[in-house]
């Protein structure tokens, strides 16, 4: 077989050059994973090197499976003697054959995450430590970051010696690691550190697989962390033929410890190093290459590469600027059931792609309402996630106190210390009586069977019971941030400080975005909201068919799509304080991977690219008014269509939304809806005694919603809210270069134009 027949002749001179360090620069659809694979059957087939002396690291189990496959396919079943796994999979059989060299039998145990919480918990409570200031969650992960630096307990205690916080959490680290190794266990964070350690204290074990070992071939290079780093490094030193794959542009996982680094650094680490680029594209068309290529050329951080094909030109990219979130999301369904009902593509050849999971909330809606099958890929349904099921059971105890099914989820939620035996038998007892469980529990002082917990069972019931007391009052939002604020359930997701809670804290206050919804359209129709009502409303939207189907829309976020295509993207939320996010907006590290992020969302696309943004967005129950994204303006004008015509202001050739920035300006000064009283962002501040003339030049005291002004700071912008604070008024401004900002007209010092 000629294995490299039918390859470009980049990709030639990577299968071809087997000696000696190489890095790959595989740009996205480039055909990497082919190269590897004919890369190393030919390494079997050509060079006569046995199997059992070739490893190929991946960061998936599927990955692994499908590399081996296509080996196979090309080599026969000599793969069975290669190992091709992932990094942990791999150490895991180097930690079986010598573990007893590190102080662990090689029959050692696997903790997972249940088991690590468990132990960690151990871990405070015998330490005296306050749970709510060291949440189990967020103290494993400081341990599990550390691991990944390959920081020991003892180095990690002198790190921190100066910062109590730290401190503590090192003597958590120590006491964790002690009871591990006393259970000859290990957790997921140690197999490679433990694997390191080996083959520093034991120089015979590392020379044994250095020798074993003459190829090694890693995958998705640039997700790499420093302990993965280290592993590769101590594995290829010897026969230094190492071949790393991967493209810097599509790093996107520093959250999960992935270091950018270890790919651009690797000509300096093997100075002798090859270097090869796929820039060849045969995924997209060629306009879509150019937008993706023109947004990354904008990071500073990176090797220089430019995708190209020999596919077809294509048609521009299509943007839309709609007036909110719904509209954007009907214009997503409405242009899928155009391409559908003309025969362009199937349902299944489109995807969805946001930044954040709550975005999919109105998505979900819309779609449910057009009757257009939908999938959540690498993600539950927004309804169907663990703190929406826990806020909505909440509002259900307090709509409806004798339903046992709800309380018995949140009884419990955050802990309060109501075990499940008490739980189970109050609701055995309740059973027996005929009641319901909260009925008794009101009574928990006449019912010795539970009186252990009878404190904590009182202050659960007060707590419900207040919340029923004002729930026709406050309404069906405020009741809502009410439950989420009093019942701990948002404290206890801020304490854990991970990316997991934060993300749980989004999804609420969308849902809080969902009950302040739901209040205006009933206002618009003069009738009256009502807790029961609006639960009726969310059981509906949430009892939808999971039936898979193979011809459905699929929706998931732009870190979920890596590495798959499809025929049709719609990005949405392509706005500034979205996409990018306002944090990393001033975090110049943080904004170049969002942009990286956005490269890697174009470039699933294959023939046709939506990128959609809105001009008033209501997100996690707050409503903002962000200019299109700066990814936006960075694809040039001749590559877009505008499906809103006031975009035609933008020169040909310039950055796509300069006309933009003029058209949605226009459009905020010309908008009623944006009038002084539906600002209701503001929270009320400390009244000013001055007059508001002292801050605006010329006492100008008559600002107003669209009026054009200038700061000294942010340059030219519009005011697009505007709410009375006392003497002062508090002002919500879009500026051309600034974006969203929050000031007092007391003392901006504004000039008007």
């Amino acid at each position: 077989m000629n294995l490299i027949e039918g390859l470009n002749q980049q990709q030639k001179q990577a299968v071809l050059h087997t000696e000696g360090p190489l890095l790959i620069l595989a740009g996205a659809g480039s055909g990497k994973t082919r190269v590897v694979t004919h890369r190393i059957a030919y390494i079997m087939e050509e060079l006569r090197v046995a199997p059992w002396s070739i490893l190929a690291f991946t960061f998936t189990n599927k990955a692994a499976r499908e590399m081996k496959e296509r080996i196979e396919l090309l080599v026969g079943n000599m793969v069975d003697d290669m190992w091709v796994s992932t990094f942990h999979s791999t150490c895991v059989r180097i930690l079986r054959r010598d573990a007893e060299k590190i102080g662990f039998d090689r029959n050692f145990i696997i903790f997972d995450r249940t088991d690590q919480l468990s132990v960690i918990k151990d871990c405070v409570k015998e330490l005296n430590l306050n749970e709510k200031n060291f949440p189990h969650r967020m103290v494993l992960n400081e341990i599990g970051r550390a691991k990944d630096e390959l920081i020991e307990p003892d180095k990690f205690e002198k790190m921190h010696e100066s910062n109590y916080r730290m401190e503590k959490i090192s003597q958590v680290y120590k006491l964790y690691q002690d009871k591990l190794v006393k259970n000859n266990a290990m957790d997921f964070d140690d197999i490679i550190m433990y694997t390191i350690r080996l083959f520093l204290d034991n120089p015979q074990v590392i020379e044994y697989y250095q020798n074993k070992f003459r190829y090694i071939h890693v995958d998705e290079y640039q997700d790499t962390n420093t302990a993965q780093y280290f592993l590769i490094n101590l594995l290829a030193q010897k026969s230094r033929n190492l071949c790393v794959v991967g493209d810097d542009d599509q790093s996107i996982y520093s959250f999960r410890g992935a270091n950018i680094k270890n790919i651009l650094d690797f000509e300096s680490e093997f100075p002798d190093a090859k270097v090869i680029k796929l820039e060849r594209n045969y995924r997209s068309t060629s306009t879509i290459l150019d937008a993706a290529n023109a947004v990354i050329s904008n990071n500073i951080g990176r090797k220089s590469k430019r995708l190209w094909t020999e596919n077809n030109k294509g048609c521009n990219l299509v943007h839309y600027l709609m007036e909110n979130e719904h509209e954007e999301a009907l214009a997503v369904a409405s242009e899928i059931k155009g391409l559908v009902e003309r025969g362009e593509i199937n349902y299944r050849d489109a995807t969805i792609l946001y930044r954040a999971n709550a975005q999919s909330r109105v998505l979900e809606d819309i779609f449910r309402r057009e009757g257009i099958q939908y999938r959540i890929l690498a993600g539950l349904s927004f309804y169907q996630r663990k703190e929406i099921k826990d806020t909505i059971s909440y509002l259900r105890v307090i709509n409806n106190p004798a339903c046992n099914i709800d309380l018995i989820r949140i009884i419990n939620v955050p802990k309060r210390g109501i075990g499940n035996t008490t739980v189970e038998r109050a609701g055995n007892m309740a059973d027996s009586r005929g009641i319901s469980i909260f009925s008794l529990l009101s009574s928990v002082d006449e019912i010795p069977e539970i009186s252990r917990a009878s404190v904590r069972i009182k202050q659960f019931v007060a707590m419900i019971n207040g919340f029923f007391a004002v729930k026709d009052e406050l309404g069906v939002s405020n009741l809502m941030k009410k439950v989420m604020e009093e019942t701990g359930m948002i404290a206890g997701y801020e304490s854990e400080n991970t990316l997991e809670a934060k993300n749980r804290i989004e999804n609420m206050k969308e849902l809080l975005s969902v009950a302040m919804e739901y209040e205006k359209d009933r206002e618009a129709k003069n009738e009256e909201a009502s807790l029961e009502d609006f639960l009726a409303g969310v059981s509906l939207a949430s009892d939808v068919d999971s039936l898979e189907d193979d011809n459905s829309v699929l929706m998931m976020t732009i870190h979920s799509a890596k590495g798959l295509e499809f025929p049709a993207v719609f990005m949405v939320g392509m706005e500034e304080g979205v996409f990018p996010g306002y944090q990393s907006s001033m975090n110049e590290t943080e904004l170049e991977e969002e942009r990286r992020l956005c490269y890697v969302g174009m470039t699933r696309a294959k023939e046709k690219l939506y990128v959609l943004s809105a001009r008033s967005r209501m997100l996690y129950g707050r409503t903002g008014y962000n200019k299109p994204s700066r990814f936006l303006e960075e694809i040039p004008c001749d590559l877009v269509e505008a499906k809103d015509n006031t975009y035609k202001t933008a020169a040909p050739g310039s950055g796509y939304s300069s006309g933009v920035k003029k058209a949605s300006f226009e459009i905020f000064s010309k908008n009623s809806r944006f009038s002084s009283n539906t600002m209701d962002t503001f929270k009320p501040g400390v009244k000013k005694p001055a007059s508001i003339s002292k801050g605006v030049p010329d006492g100008n005291t008559d600002l107003k919603v669209g009026d054009k002004v200038r700061h000294k700071k942010f340059g030219k912008g519009i005011i697009v809210g505007l709410k009375q604070d006392g003497d002062d008024k508090k002002m919500e401004i879009i500026f051309d270069d600034s974006g969203l900002k929050r000031l007092s007209a007391l003392y901006a010092k504004l000039d008007k134009f």
